[in-house]
């Protein structure tokens, strides 16, 4: 049904019911606001896969005061970044120390963070009402300056602010895009392709490997390199569960990916002659994952806008990037944070300049950092993965200083317009 656009309510309409679009309806619950988040599925079963909050996103989350709420979904944290080579060399070992950076980095099963989202957005112990779920709404189109989507079965939804959540294949994303009379942008494919496994560490006691040099329960993400292939390993579920992710370069894929889902199924023995010259054990440990899904990397190109009229987009849809620095989900963090410091005088229904103004300063604070980390995450999956992709000059470690000391968009905006007057 439509909503009733008569009260002085703040009506927010959040298209896109994953980590990006539960995280940013949390964020923006409060006093005379009403959050409605339409997702297109039905939500029977999240995506099974590890992913990571980095410290600049957990430090975000603990502040939402949803402790009790998240330690259900069962984070690990990780102490250690470590690189090696083919041949079990440690080329580079950096402690993640939580104290440097406010937080530790967090890894979660994707269900178990999804749920415990989802419940936070649905409790009524927070502040703010709860937030309202609509399952199996598609949304086909929006008009950004009215704030109205319209779903596949022409169903409307009107809200004074729209936040399209929607990802990588985001409708929002070109309703923008159009009503500022820009060019459409498309996921384009990258070069890469990738396998996803999880694995039950307690099947894994028995290969041989040296724990010096991997242990599967270490807090660590061990990353290993060789043959223009890789391998980005890390526990979740307390240690219970070991995560691995194979990038390969597309023309040395054994198989064929596919760009339209991540849960594709992948073959054992192709992805084992994929990784022939890579460590026995490493080969060992794949033979125990259950399933293996493959799929073809995609991004985007850093967009020409991310709002219009009473439109934003955040996450995947606003500044899809590779999973080289783990970052996808904690900038969509960054992205509600940032929401929710900019529209926090609001108390009541918005105007559209008052709308408007908030949004430029959203976007003001996040494009540019989001951008140089969705150029960063792609330059690590492959040099010049693309003709003309921006360059990054930061080591690992400096740009790991970067992504992670960060605190926030309103003091990051401060910093940067700082800057601008001292002319660097």
């Amino acid at each position: 049904m439509a909503i009733d656009a008569a009260t002085n309510t703040f009506r927010i309409i959040v298209v896109g019911g994953g980590i990006a679009g539960l995280a940013t309806a949390i964020a923006m619950r409060g006093p005379q606001r009403e959050i409605i988040v339409l997702e297109k599925s039905r939500m029977n079963k999240e995506v099974g896969a590890l992913l990571s909050l980095q410290p600049n996103a957990q430090k975000i989350v603990e502040q939402w005061k949803l402790k009790d709420i998240i330690q259900k979904a069962k984070p690990t944290a990780e102490r250690q970044f470590r690189i090696l080579d083919t041949k079990g060399n440690i080329h580079m070992n950096i402690d993640m120390d939580g104290k440097k950076y406010g937080a530790d980095r967090m890894v979660y099963h994707r269900q178990d963070l999804h749920s415990a989202l989802r419940e936070a957005a649905l409790s009524t112990e927070l502040p703010g009402h709860p937030v309202s779920i609509v399952t199996a709404a598609k949304v086909v189109s929006c008009d950004c300056e009215a704030g109205v989507v319209t779903l596949e079965d022409n169903t409307t939804y009107q809200g004074d602010l729209i936040i399209g959540a929607d990802g990588i294949h985001s409708v929002i994303r070109e309703a923008v895009l159009e009503a500022g009379n820009h060019e459409l942008v498309h996921p384009t494919p990258t070069g890469v392709s990738a396998y996803r496994l999880l694995v039950e560490t307690a099947n894994l006691s028995s290969k041989n490997v040296d724990p010096e040099t991997f242990d599967p329960k270490r807090q660590a993400t061990t990353l290993m390199m060789g043959h223009d292939r890789r391998v980005i390993m890390g526990p979740a579920r307390n240690g219970d569960l070991l995560g691995l992710v194979g990038m390969v370069p597309d023309e040395h894929m054994h198989e064929t990916s596919n760009a339209n889902s991540w849960t594709t199924p992948g073959s054992l023995s192709k992805l084992l002659e994929t990784y022939n010259d890579f460590p026995q054990w490493i080969k060992d440990i794949f033979a125990q994952a259950p399933d293996i899904a493959l799929w073809q990397l995609r991004d985007i190109d850093a967009l020409p806008a991310w709002v219009a009229g009473r439109c934003i987009i955040i996450g995947d849809a606003a500044h899809a990037m590779l999973p080289t620095q783990g970052q996808g989900a904690s900038q969509s963090i960054e992205d509600a944070e940032a929401l929710a410091a900019f529209f926090s005088s609001t108390t009541a229904k918005p105007t559209l300049p008052e709308v408007s103004l908030a949004l430029q300063k959203v976007f003001e604070a996040r494009y540019q950092r989001a951008s140089l980390i969705q150029a960063y995450s792609r330059q690590q999956a492959k040099p010049a993965t693309r003709k003309g992709s921006v360059k990054v000059t930061l080591n690992p470690a400096e740009f790991l200083d970067y992504n992670c000391k960060y605190e926030g968009a309103v003091q990051w905006l401060e910093q940067q317009k700082s800057r601008e007057v001292q002319g660097q």
